[in-house]
Protein backbone atom coordinates (compact mmCIF):
# COMPACT_ATOMS: atom_id res chain seq x y z
CA UNK A 1 0.00 0.00 0.00
CA UNK A 2 1.44 3.68 -0.75
CA UNK A 3 0.37 6.88 0.44
CA UNK A 4 1.32 9.91 -1.28
CA UNK A 5 3.45 12.58 -0.26
CA UNK A 6 0.42 15.43 -1.85
CA UNK A 7 -2.18 13.91 0.26
CA UNK A 8 0.16 14.41 3.31
CA UNK A 9 0.39 17.61 2.72
CA UNK A 10 -3.30 18.56 1.79
CA UNK A 11 -4.19 16.38 4.74
CA UNK A 12 -1.98 19.05 6.93
CA UNK A 13 -3.05 22.14 5.18
CA UNK A 14 -6.67 21.90 5.68
CA UNK A 15 -6.51 21.15 9.66
CA UNK A 16 -4.14 24.21 9.66
CA UNK A 17 -7.13 26.20 7.53
CA UNK A 18 -10.04 24.73 9.72
CA UNK A 19 -8.32 24.55 13.75
CA UNK A 20 -4.66 27.11 13.16
CA UNK A 21 -1.94 25.12 14.42
CA UNK A 22 -2.22 22.96 17.24
CA UNK A 23 -0.27 21.56 19.48
CA UNK A 24 1.97 18.10 19.33
CA UNK A 25 1.94 15.50 22.25
CA UNK A 26 3.47 12.44 23.21
CA UNK A 27 0.37 9.47 23.27
CA UNK A 28 -1.33 9.45 26.06
CA UNK A 29 -0.27 13.10 27.07
CA UNK A 30 -1.27 16.64 27.57
CA UNK A 31 -0.25 18.79 24.78
CA UNK A 32 1.41 21.69 26.20
CA UNK A 33 0.98 25.55 25.33
CA UNK A 34 4.44 26.50 23.91
CA UNK A 35 5.74 30.27 24.89
CA UNK A 36 3.80 32.79 22.92
CA UNK A 37 0.81 31.30 22.06
CA UNK A 38 -3.10 30.83 22.77
CA UNK A 39 -5.43 28.10 23.35
CA UNK A 40 -8.25 29.31 21.04
CA UNK A 41 -11.80 27.16 20.47
CA UNK A 42 -12.16 25.33 16.79
CA UNK A 43 -14.11 27.39 14.21
CA UNK A 44 -15.04 24.50 12.34
CA UNK A 45 -16.04 20.77 13.15
CA UNK A 46 -16.72 18.04 11.18
CA UNK A 47 -18.92 15.11 12.17
CA UNK A 48 -20.02 11.59 9.63
CA UNK A 49 -22.98 9.65 11.05
CA UNK A 50 -23.10 6.15 9.00
CA UNK A 51 -26.19 4.61 7.83
CA UNK A 52 -27.78 3.18 11.04
CA UNK A 53 -29.73 0.08 10.40
CA UNK A 54 -31.23 -2.30 7.11
CA UNK A 55 -33.07 -3.58 9.94
CA UNK A 56 -37.37 -2.88 9.45
CA UNK A 57 -37.77 -4.02 13.54
CA UNK A 58 -35.31 -1.04 13.70
CA UNK A 59 -35.50 2.52 15.50
CA UNK A 60 -32.79 5.27 15.67
CA UNK A 61 -32.43 8.13 17.81
CA UNK A 62 -29.83 11.20 16.69
CA UNK A 63 -28.48 13.34 19.37
CA UNK A 64 -26.94 16.27 19.02
CA UNK A 65 -24.89 18.73 21.73
CA UNK A 66 -22.24 21.54 22.36
CA UNK A 67 -21.07 22.36 26.01
CA UNK A 68 -21.89 25.02 27.21
CA UNK A 69 -19.21 27.49 27.25
CA UNK A 70 -16.97 25.68 25.37
CA UNK A 71 -16.68 28.34 22.67
CA UNK A 72 -15.60 31.04 25.54
CA UNK A 73 -12.62 33.04 23.78
CA UNK A 74 -14.10 32.54 20.12
CA UNK A 75 -13.70 35.41 17.84
CA UNK A 76 -17.41 34.87 16.17
CA UNK A 77 -20.57 35.98 18.19
CA UNK A 78 -22.78 33.00 15.95
CA UNK A 79 -22.78 29.37 15.03
CA UNK A 80 -24.42 26.59 13.23
CA UNK A 81 -24.34 22.89 13.67
CA UNK A 82 -26.06 20.43 10.94
CA UNK A 83 -26.33 17.12 9.88
CA UNK A 84 -27.50 16.45 5.99
CA UNK A 85 -28.11 13.06 4.79
CA UNK A 86 -25.55 11.65 1.75
CA UNK A 87 -25.61 9.18 -0.74
CA UNK A 88 -25.38 5.58 -0.75
CA UNK A 89 -22.75 3.77 -3.09
CA UNK A 90 -24.95 0.43 -4.11
CA UNK A 91 -23.99 -3.27 -5.37
CA UNK A 92 -26.24 -4.17 -8.41
CA UNK A 93 -24.16 -7.71 -9.17
CA UNK A 94 -22.27 -10.00 -7.82
CA UNK A 95 -18.64 -9.45 -6.76
CA UNK A 96 -19.47 -5.76 -6.06
CA UNK A 97 -18.43 -6.39 -2.33
CA UNK A 98 -15.47 -4.87 -2.52
CA UNK A 99 -15.93 -0.99 -3.64
CA UNK A 100 -15.74 0.65 -5.97
CA UNK A 101 -12.24 1.84 -6.47
CA UNK A 102 -9.82 2.11 -9.96
CA UNK A 103 -8.28 -0.73 -11.48
CA UNK A 104 -5.14 -0.41 -13.22
CA UNK A 105 -5.49 1.58 -16.50
CA UNK A 106 -7.46 3.71 -15.29
CA UNK A 107 -11.12 1.95 -15.25
CA UNK A 108 -13.19 1.42 -12.28
CA UNK A 109 -14.53 -1.75 -10.76
CA UNK A 110 -17.55 0.38 -10.66
CA UNK A 111 -18.11 -0.11 -13.83
CA UNK A 112 -17.29 -3.24 -13.98
CA UNK A 113 -19.47 -4.43 -11.45
CA UNK A 114 -22.56 -2.06 -11.65
CA UNK A 115 -22.43 -0.09 -8.33
CA UNK A 116 -24.56 2.86 -8.51
CA UNK A 117 -24.54 5.95 -6.56
CA UNK A 118 -28.19 6.59 -4.88
CA UNK A 119 -28.69 9.88 -4.08
CA UNK A 120 -30.35 11.08 -0.65
CA UNK A 121 -34.07 11.07 -0.34
CA UNK A 122 -34.13 14.35 0.85
CA UNK A 123 -31.82 17.22 1.98
CA UNK A 124 -33.17 17.95 5.18
CA UNK A 125 -30.90 19.44 7.74
CA UNK A 126 -31.03 16.34 10.69
CA UNK A 127 -30.52 17.98 14.29
CA UNK A 128 -30.00 21.27 13.38
CA UNK A 129 -28.85 23.14 16.58
CA UNK A 130 -29.42 26.37 17.62
CA UNK A 131 -27.53 26.96 20.81
CA UNK A 132 -24.77 25.18 23.08
CA UNK A 133 -25.68 23.40 26.27
CA UNK A 134 -29.40 22.08 25.49
CA UNK A 135 -29.18 18.33 23.65
CA UNK A 136 -31.64 18.26 20.23
CA UNK A 137 -33.07 14.95 19.58
CA UNK A 138 -34.53 13.29 16.25
CA UNK A 139 -35.87 9.66 15.84
CA UNK A 140 -36.53 7.49 12.47
CA UNK A 141 -37.85 3.75 12.09
CA UNK A 142 -36.37 3.78 8.49
CA UNK A 143 -34.88 0.86 7.10
CA UNK A 144 -32.99 2.70 4.62
CA UNK A 145 -32.17 6.02 6.31
CA UNK A 146 -29.07 7.10 5.16
CA UNK A 147 -25.75 8.19 6.16
CA UNK A 148 -25.39 11.62 7.55
CA UNK A 149 -22.59 14.17 6.65
CA UNK A 150 -22.63 17.99 8.54
CA UNK A 151 -20.30 20.33 9.91
CA UNK A 152 -20.75 22.98 13.29
CA UNK A 153 -19.00 26.84 13.16
CA UNK A 154 -18.31 29.64 15.09
CA UNK A 155 -19.43 29.12 18.89
CA UNK A 156 -21.16 25.85 17.98
CA UNK A 157 -17.80 24.18 16.51
CA UNK A 158 -16.46 23.88 19.76
CA UNK A 159 -17.37 20.23 21.40
CA UNK A 160 -19.82 19.35 19.48
CA UNK A 161 -20.76 16.14 19.50
CA UNK A 162 -23.46 13.89 17.89
CA UNK A 163 -24.53 10.30 19.22
CA UNK A 164 -26.69 7.92 16.93
CA UNK A 165 -28.26 5.08 19.37
CA UNK A 166 -30.33 2.43 17.68
CA UNK A 167 -32.40 -0.41 18.75
CA UNK A 168 -33.27 -3.47 16.78
CA UNK A 169 -35.87 -5.58 18.40
CA UNK A 170 -35.50 -9.06 16.68
CA UNK A 171 -33.63 -10.78 13.84
CA UNK A 172 -29.62 -11.16 13.81
CA UNK A 173 -29.04 -7.59 14.49
CA UNK A 174 -30.87 -7.47 17.23
CA UNK A 175 -29.38 -5.53 20.42
CA UNK A 176 -28.49 -1.58 20.82
CA UNK A 177 -25.79 -0.16 18.95
CA UNK A 178 -24.38 2.97 19.61
CA UNK A 179 -22.22 5.20 18.09
CA UNK A 180 -20.63 8.64 18.55
CA UNK A 181 -20.47 9.90 15.42
CA UNK A 182 -16.58 10.03 14.47
CA UNK A 183 -14.73 12.93 12.63
CA UNK A 184 -13.13 12.21 9.03
CA UNK A 185 -9.52 11.48 9.29
CA UNK A 186 -7.06 10.12 6.87
CA UNK A 187 -6.23 6.61 8.81
CA UNK A 188 -8.12 4.60 11.03
CA UNK A 189 -7.49 1.01 13.41
CA UNK A 190 -9.90 -1.33 14.24
CA UNK A 191 -8.47 -4.23 16.08
CA UNK A 192 -11.76 -6.77 17.01
CA UNK A 193 -12.76 -7.10 12.99
CA UNK A 194 -13.78 -10.74 12.00
CA UNK A 195 -14.52 -12.27 8.91
CA UNK A 196 -15.39 -15.55 10.34
CA UNK A 197 -19.06 -17.12 8.90
CA UNK A 198 -20.61 -16.31 11.97
CA UNK A 199 -19.62 -12.54 12.17
CA UNK A 200 -20.79 -9.72 9.10
CA UNK A 201 -18.71 -7.24 9.28
CA UNK A 202 -19.59 -3.81 7.78
CA UNK A 203 -17.00 -0.84 7.40
CA UNK A 204 -18.71 2.06 6.07
CA UNK A 205 -16.68 4.72 4.73
CA UNK A 206 -18.14 8.18 3.96
CA UNK A 207 -17.00 10.72 2.29
CA UNK A 208 -17.85 14.48 3.70
CA UNK A 209 -15.60 16.28 0.63
CA UNK A 210 -16.77 17.59 -2.57
CA UNK A 211 -14.02 15.29 -4.15
CA UNK A 212 -13.33 12.03 -4.42
CA UNK A 213 -11.78 10.49 -1.63
CA UNK A 214 -9.48 7.11 -2.41
CA UNK A 215 -9.01 4.33 0.42
CA UNK A 216 -7.24 1.12 0.85
CA UNK A 217 -8.22 -1.36 3.65
CA UNK A 218 -5.36 -3.67 5.20
CA UNK A 219 -6.78 -6.82 7.28
CA UNK A 220 -4.34 -8.46 9.02
CA UNK A 221 -4.64 -12.08 11.07
CA UNK A 222 -2.78 -14.02 13.64
CA UNK A 223 -0.49 -14.60 10.94
CA UNK A 224 0.04 -11.30 9.26
CA UNK A 225 -1.95 -9.90 6.44
CA UNK A 226 -4.71 -11.52 5.13
CA UNK A 227 -3.53 -10.57 1.65
CA UNK A 228 -5.61 -9.98 -1.42
CA UNK A 229 -5.99 -6.60 -3.90
CA UNK A 230 -9.53 -6.41 -3.04
CA UNK A 231 -9.47 -3.49 -0.94
CA UNK A 232 -7.36 -1.56 -2.76
CA UNK A 233 -8.14 1.54 -4.31
CA UNK A 234 -11.56 2.10 -2.95
CA UNK A 235 -13.36 5.19 -4.35
CA UNK A 236 -15.88 7.08 -2.56
CA UNK A 237 -17.60 9.58 -4.16
CA UNK A 238 -18.53 12.98 -3.01
CA UNK A 239 -21.21 13.60 -0.06
CA UNK A 240 -21.22 9.70 -0.21
CA UNK A 241 -21.29 6.15 1.89
CA UNK A 242 -19.58 3.23 0.51
CA UNK A 243 -20.52 0.03 2.55
CA UNK A 244 -17.73 -2.78 2.68
CA UNK A 245 -18.35 -6.18 3.59
CA UNK A 246 -14.92 -7.56 5.36
CA UNK A 247 -15.63 -10.77 4.30
CA UNK A 248 -15.14 -10.56 0.47
CA UNK A 249 -11.29 -9.03 1.30
CA UNK A 250 -10.11 -12.06 1.75
CA UNK A 251 -10.49 -15.76 1.08
CA UNK A 252 -8.75 -17.17 4.53
CA UNK A 253 -11.22 -16.26 7.04
CA UNK A 254 -10.44 -14.76 10.36
CA UNK A 255 -12.34 -14.79 13.64
CA UNK A 256 -9.72 -11.95 14.96
CA UNK A 257 -8.34 -9.69 12.94
CA UNK A 258 -7.50 -5.88 12.61
CA UNK A 259 -8.47 -3.69 9.98
CA UNK A 260 -6.48 -0.27 8.77
CA UNK A 261 -8.37 2.00 6.77
CA UNK A 262 -5.63 4.35 4.83
CA UNK A 263 -7.15 7.08 2.62
CA UNK A 264 -4.56 8.70 0.26
CA UNK A 265 -6.19 10.65 -1.24
CA UNK A 266 -8.95 12.43 0.16
CA UNK A 267 -10.37 11.93 3.88
CA UNK A 268 -13.60 9.70 5.07
CA UNK A 269 -15.42 8.75 8.56
CA UNK A 270 -14.76 4.97 9.65
CA UNK A 271 -16.58 2.75 11.67
CA UNK A 272 -17.54 -1.02 11.95
CA UNK A 273 -20.91 -1.97 12.12
CA UNK A 274 -20.47 -5.90 13.51
CA UNK A 275 -23.56 -8.76 13.67
CA UNK A 276 -22.88 -11.53 15.58
CA UNK A 277 -25.18 -14.73 14.76
CA UNK A 278 -25.18 -15.19 18.60
CA UNK A 279 -24.31 -11.80 20.42
CA UNK A 280 -26.26 -9.36 18.42
CA UNK A 281 -24.75 -6.35 16.70
CA UNK A 282 -22.88 -3.10 17.67
CA UNK A 283 -20.72 -0.57 16.56
CA UNK A 284 -17.02 -0.38 16.71
CA UNK A 285 -15.53 2.48 16.95
CA UNK A 286 -11.66 3.38 15.95
CA UNK A 287 -9.07 2.75 18.46
CA UNK A 288 -7.14 5.60 19.39
CA UNK A 289 -3.94 6.24 17.17
CA UNK A 290 -1.75 3.34 17.82
CA UNK A 291 0.31 4.40 20.88
CA UNK A 292 3.10 2.05 23.33
CA UNK A 293 0.54 2.12 26.32
CA UNK A 294 -2.91 2.12 25.88
CA UNK A 295 -6.24 2.25 28.21
CA UNK A 296 -8.92 0.75 27.73
CA UNK A 297 -11.79 2.00 30.19
CA UNK A 298 -15.20 0.92 31.15
CA UNK A 299 -15.12 -2.79 31.63
CA UNK A 300 -18.99 -3.67 32.72
CA UNK A 301 -18.82 -5.08 36.22
CA UNK A 302 -20.84 -7.79 35.38
CA UNK A 303 -18.97 -8.56 31.77
CA UNK A 304 -19.80 -12.66 31.13
CA UNK A 305 -16.91 -12.52 28.50
CA UNK A 306 -13.94 -10.02 27.44
CA UNK A 307 -11.79 -10.78 24.70
CA UNK A 308 -8.69 -8.65 24.01
CA UNK A 309 -7.35 -7.99 20.26
CA UNK A 310 -4.50 -5.90 19.61
CA UNK A 311 -1.99 -5.49 17.16
CA UNK A 312 1.70 -4.01 16.87
CA UNK A 313 1.47 -2.16 13.54
CA UNK A 314 5.25 -0.93 13.23
CA UNK A 315 8.49 -2.77 12.21
CA UNK A 316 8.76 -4.14 16.14
CA UNK A 317 7.27 -6.92 18.20
CA UNK A 318 5.55 -5.50 21.67
CA UNK A 319 5.84 -6.95 24.73
CA UNK A 320 3.35 -5.46 27.75
CA UNK A 321 2.47 -5.62 31.12
CA UNK A 322 -1.14 -6.74 30.83
CA UNK A 323 -3.15 -4.36 34.44
CA UNK A 324 -6.19 -3.82 35.41
CA UNK A 325 -7.66 -0.89 36.88
CA UNK A 326 -10.22 -2.01 39.62
CA UNK A 327 -12.23 0.21 42.40
CA UNK A 328 -9.16 -0.77 44.84
CA UNK A 329 -6.21 -0.44 42.74
CA UNK A 330 -4.31 -2.30 39.68
CA UNK A 331 -4.36 -5.72 39.69
CA UNK A 332 -2.81 -8.45 37.52
CA UNK A 333 -5.35 -10.84 35.36
CA UNK A 334 -4.66 -14.44 36.82
CA UNK A 335 -2.45 -16.33 34.01
CA UNK A 336 -1.63 -12.77 31.94
CA UNK A 337 1.02 -11.01 33.37
CA UNK A 338 2.78 -10.02 29.89
CA UNK A 339 1.55 -10.20 25.98
CA UNK A 340 3.74 -10.68 23.82
CA UNK A 341 2.82 -9.12 19.90
CA UNK A 342 4.33 -9.53 16.79
CA UNK A 343 4.62 -7.24 14.86
CA UNK A 344 2.02 -7.21 12.10
CA UNK A 345 0.18 -9.87 13.54
CA UNK A 346 -3.29 -9.92 15.56
CA UNK A 347 -3.26 -11.35 19.02
CA UNK A 348 -6.19 -11.85 20.41
CA UNK A 349 -6.54 -13.52 24.79
CA UNK A 350 -10.00 -14.38 25.92
CA UNK A 351 -10.32 -12.60 29.91
CA UNK A 352 -13.43 -14.84 30.47
CA UNK A 353 -15.15 -12.88 33.16
CA UNK A 354 -11.92 -10.76 34.50
CA UNK A 355 -14.02 -7.73 36.47
CA UNK A 356 -15.38 -10.70 38.82
CA UNK A 357 -18.00 -8.12 39.78
CA UNK A 358 -16.58 -4.95 39.84
CA UNK A 359 -15.75 -2.06 37.03
CA UNK A 360 -12.50 -2.39 35.53
CA UNK A 361 -10.48 -0.68 32.83
CA UNK A 362 -7.73 -2.54 31.02
CA UNK A 363 -4.43 -0.73 31.01
CA UNK A 364 -1.26 -2.09 28.87
CA UNK A 365 2.22 -0.50 28.98
CA UNK A 366 5.57 -1.57 28.04
CA UNK A 367 7.33 -4.16 29.89
CA UNK A 368 10.60 -2.27 29.15
CA UNK A 369 9.49 1.26 30.31
CA UNK A 370 11.43 2.59 27.45
CA UNK A 371 10.12 0.42 24.52
CA UNK A 372 8.39 2.32 21.75
CA UNK A 373 6.58 -0.09 19.94
CA UNK A 374 2.88 1.38 19.40
CA UNK A 375 0.05 -1.11 20.24
CA UNK A 376 -3.31 -0.73 18.51
CA UNK A 377 -6.12 -2.23 20.94
CA UNK A 378 -9.82 -3.19 21.52
CA UNK A 379 -11.98 -4.99 23.61
CA UNK A 380 -15.19 -7.44 23.06
CA UNK A 381 -17.61 -7.62 25.91
CA UNK A 382 -20.17 -10.18 26.35
CA UNK A 383 -23.23 -9.86 29.00
CA UNK A 384 -25.80 -12.18 29.41
CA UNK A 385 -25.57 -15.75 28.95
CA UNK A 386 -26.98 -18.64 27.21
CA UNK A 387 -29.41 -17.47 24.53
CA UNK A 388 -29.75 -14.05 26.44
CA UNK A 389 -26.23 -12.51 25.26
CA UNK A 390 -25.35 -9.26 23.94
CA UNK A 391 -22.06 -7.93 22.68
CA UNK A 392 -20.45 -4.46 22.94
CA UNK A 393 -16.56 -3.08 22.05
CA UNK A 394 -14.18 -1.33 23.69
CA UNK A 395 -11.60 0.04 22.13
CA UNK A 396 -8.46 2.29 22.97
CA UNK A 397 -8.86 5.81 23.47
CA UNK A 398 -7.14 8.96 24.15
CA UNK A 399 -7.23 10.64 27.46
CA UNK A 400 -9.53 13.43 28.74
CA UNK A 401 -6.86 16.38 28.47
CA UNK A 402 -10.13 19.11 28.43
CA UNK A 403 -13.52 18.13 27.78
CA UNK A 404 -15.65 14.77 26.37
CA UNK A 405 -19.04 14.91 26.11
CA UNK A 406 -21.73 11.73 25.81
CA UNK A 407 -24.91 12.58 24.72
CA UNK A 408 -28.22 10.48 24.69
CA UNK A 409 -28.50 9.81 28.34
CA UNK A 410 -32.23 9.68 30.36
CA UNK A 411 -33.58 8.87 33.56
CA UNK A 412 -31.79 5.70 33.91
CA UNK A 413 -29.88 3.09 31.99
CA UNK A 414 -26.45 5.46 31.97
CA UNK A 415 -22.71 4.23 33.56
CA UNK A 416 -20.04 6.52 33.66
CA UNK A 417 -16.48 5.29 34.12
CA UNK A 418 -13.71 7.17 35.03
CA UNK A 419 -10.03 5.59 35.07
CA UNK A 420 -7.14 7.23 36.44
CA UNK A 421 -4.24 4.24 35.46
CA UNK A 422 -0.98 5.85 36.71
CA UNK A 423 -0.52 5.00 40.58
CA UNK A 424 -0.19 7.76 42.28
CA UNK A 425 -1.86 10.21 40.53
CA UNK A 426 -5.06 10.52 41.29
CA UNK A 427 -7.75 12.52 39.02
CA UNK A 428 -9.84 15.10 39.97
CA UNK A 429 -13.00 15.24 37.53
CA UNK A 430 -15.77 17.73 37.57
CA UNK A 431 -19.13 16.29 35.37
CA UNK A 432 -21.86 18.06 34.42
CA UNK A 433 -25.45 16.84 33.37
CA UNK A 434 -26.65 19.45 30.77
CA UNK A 435 -30.60 20.62 30.47
CA UNK A 436 -32.51 17.75 29.49
CA UNK A 437 -33.78 18.13 25.90
CA UNK A 438 -37.11 19.05 27.01
CA UNK A 439 -36.64 20.43 29.83
CA UNK A 440 -34.73 20.49 33.10
CA UNK A 441 -32.05 22.51 35.00
CA UNK A 442 -28.18 21.45 34.76
CA UNK A 443 -26.47 20.01 37.39
CA UNK A 444 -22.42 19.31 38.59
CA UNK A 445 -20.45 17.21 40.73
CA UNK A 446 -16.94 16.43 40.91
CA UNK A 447 -15.18 12.92 41.35
CA UNK A 448 -12.07 12.20 42.64
CA UNK A 449 -10.14 9.13 41.23
CA UNK A 450 -7.58 7.52 43.24
CA UNK A 451 -4.60 6.89 41.34
CA UNK A 452 -4.70 2.87 39.53
CA UNK A 453 -8.47 2.79 39.93
CA UNK A 454 -11.84 2.76 37.72
CA UNK A 455 -14.67 4.52 39.49
CA UNK A 456 -18.28 3.50 38.10
CA UNK A 457 -20.67 6.49 38.62
CA UNK A 458 -24.43 6.13 38.63
CA UNK A 459 -23.92 9.63 36.91
CA UNK A 460 -25.95 13.20 37.53
CA UNK A 461 -29.14 13.97 36.17
CA UNK A 462 -30.87 17.69 35.37
CA UNK A 463 -32.99 18.86 38.66
CA UNK A 464 -36.37 18.49 36.51
CA UNK A 465 -35.31 16.67 33.24
CA UNK A 466 -37.24 16.24 30.39
CA UNK A 467 -36.38 14.00 27.59
CA UNK A 468 -32.75 12.85 27.12
CA UNK A 469 -29.36 15.23 28.44
CA UNK A 470 -25.55 14.97 27.48
CA UNK A 471 -22.68 14.17 30.19
CA UNK A 472 -19.60 16.54 30.33
CA UNK A 473 -16.43 15.17 31.25
CA UNK A 474 -13.71 17.96 32.28
CA UNK A 475 -10.72 17.30 34.66
CA UNK A 476 -9.80 20.08 37.02
CA UNK A 477 -6.82 21.85 37.44
CA UNK A 478 -3.84 19.64 38.35
CA UNK A 479 -5.43 16.02 37.90
CA UNK A 480 -4.08 13.12 36.82
CA UNK A 481 -4.72 11.46 33.72
CA UNK A 482 -7.82 10.12 32.99
CA UNK A 483 -9.87 8.23 30.63
CA UNK A 484 -13.52 7.80 30.28
CA UNK A 485 -16.59 5.43 28.95
CA UNK A 486 -20.57 5.57 29.03
CA UNK A 487 -22.03 2.70 29.13
CA UNK A 488 -26.01 2.35 27.73
CA UNK A 489 -28.01 -0.41 29.50
CA UNK A 490 -31.44 -0.40 27.68
CA UNK A 491 -33.02 -4.20 28.30
CA UNK A 492 -35.03 -6.08 25.93
CA UNK A 493 -36.74 -9.22 27.73
CA UNK A 494 -34.15 -10.96 28.79
CA UNK A 495 -31.58 -9.99 26.79
CA UNK A 496 -29.31 -7.28 28.57
CA UNK A 497 -28.87 -5.10 25.34
CA UNK A 498 -26.19 -2.32 26.23
CA UNK A 499 -23.39 -0.38 24.40
CA UNK A 500 -20.05 1.66 24.95
CA UNK A 501 -19.31 4.65 23.87
CA UNK A 502 -15.56 5.48 24.98
CA UNK A 503 -14.90 9.54 25.77
CA UNK A 504 -12.04 10.90 24.38
CA UNK A 505 -11.12 14.22 24.24
CA UNK A 506 -13.29 16.14 22.00
CA UNK A 507 -10.12 18.33 20.88
CA UNK A 508 -12.14 21.51 21.07
CA UNK A 509 -9.46 23.70 21.23
CA UNK A 510 -5.98 24.15 19.26
CA UNK A 511 -3.18 26.29 20.24
CA UNK A 512 -1.85 29.14 17.68
CA UNK A 513 0.97 31.18 17.69
CA UNK A 514 0.68 34.41 18.77
CA UNK A 515 2.40 36.60 15.48
CA UNK A 516 5.70 37.78 16.79
CA UNK A 517 5.40 40.95 14.17
CA UNK A 518 2.88 42.77 12.48
CA UNK A 519 2.89 42.35 8.43
CA UNK A 520 -0.26 43.99 7.65
CA UNK A 521 1.60 47.00 6.40
CA UNK A 522 4.61 45.81 4.75
CA UNK A 523 4.67 45.95 1.01
CA UNK A 524 6.57 44.51 -1.91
Amino acid sequence: MKRTMTSLIGAAAALAAVTGIAAVAAPGGTPKTPGGAARLPVQRSALLCPPPTSSDVGETTYTAFVPQGAAAGADTKKGTAKLLPAGTVKDAGAGAGAGGGKKKGGRSKAADTGRTTVPPADTTPVVPLRQAGKPVTTTTDRADAPALVGAADGTLAPGWTVQQTTTVAAGAGRGLLGLSCPTPDTTFWFPGVSTAPDRQDYVHLTNPDTTPAVVDLELHGKDGSLGGSAGEDITVPPHTTVPVLLSTLTTRPATNATLHVLAREGRVGAAVQATDNKLGSDWLPPAADPAPSVVLPGIPKDATSVRLVALAPGGDDADLKVQLATPTGLITPAGLETLHLKSGMTTAVDLKDVTKGEAGSLVLTPTDPGAKAPVAAALRVTRGKGGNQEMAFIPATRPVEKRATAADNGAKGSTLSLAAPEKGKDAKVKVTASAGSAGGTPVTKTYTVKGGTTLDIDPPRPQGLKGGYALTVEPEPGSGPVYAARMLARPQGGVPAFTVQPLPDDRGSVVVPTAGQDLSLLTD
